[in-house]
């Protein structure tokens, strides 16, 4: 089947590889050892919920040949200014929350620690030379191996965790009180990634499609294999 073919993947796989951060490295970890599967339920509830508007990105952008910025323009220039500033009141939030998560990691598998400011910047610079040099073709390629690369990781990682640990498994569910409501809105809002990942996707989807034609069902397949597989 043609929906299958590797090479019709990318834009769905971006998704995945952009939502794996501070929601499943940071958010998620901390619930599971505040709250071990109590907060299984908003986990659960928010990729449900999220979904149609997510997905709406590489529908819209596979039925109209358009992006989502081109949509807000077409309604007016109101909306394309509302998302604008709503995006440079959360970029820079993000993009250092997203940052030093990564160079947290970087410094564990490195060993390296003396500079970490510099190390955020070194690998923004690493990012932004790969995009400028590869473009979106490097990026689609690219992806396909990190997102195998956490996938078997993820997988080993459960494997020890489940044969190492010797607790039986509880999976009460709970509602969190006080400074902890704060913590559940969090989750719920990283979880699994920021609503405006839509648009990016639409971008991408229309990326793909200038080395890659693909099918509406193709592109529907393909963000389901990366949204689900988040």
């Amino acid at each position: 089947m043609k929906i299958l073919n590797l090479r019709k993947l990318g834009p769905g796989l971006l998704f995945a590889g952009a939502a794996i951060g501070v929601s499943h490295l940071v958010q998620s970890t901390r619930a599971g050892a505040d709250f071990g599967f109590g907060l299984l339920w908003a986990v659960i509830i928010s990729v449900i919920l999220k979904y149609p508007f997510f997905q709406f990105g590489s529908r819209f952008a596979l039925a109209t040949k358009m992006s989502l910025l081109d949509g807000y323009y077409k309604l007016g220039k109101i909306y394309l200014l509302i998302f604008f500033i709503i995006s440079i009141g959360t970029i820079f939030t993000i993009q250092t929350a997203v940052t030093i998560v990564t160079a947290s990691l970087a410094t564990t598998v490195l060993g390296y620690s003396q500079n970490p400011v510099m190390l955020s910047t070194l690998i923004i610079l690493l990012c932004f030379v790969m995009l400028l040099v590869g473009n979106y073709k490097f990026l689609d390629r690219f992806i396909k191996i990190i997102i195998l690369a956490l996938t078997l990781s993820t997988l080993i990682a459960l494997f020890v965790a489940l044969t190492k640990n010797s607790n039986s498994f509880n999976f009460s569910q709970v509602f969190p009180y006080k400074t902890s409501i704060i913590f559940l809105a969090a989750l719920i809002g990283w979880m699994p990634a920021p609503l405006d990942i839509s648009v990016w996707q639409s971008l991408w989807v229309l990326e793909k499609e200038k080395s890659n034609s693909i099918s509406f069902d193709e592109g529907i397949f393909d963000f389901n294999v990366g949204y689900f597989g988040t």
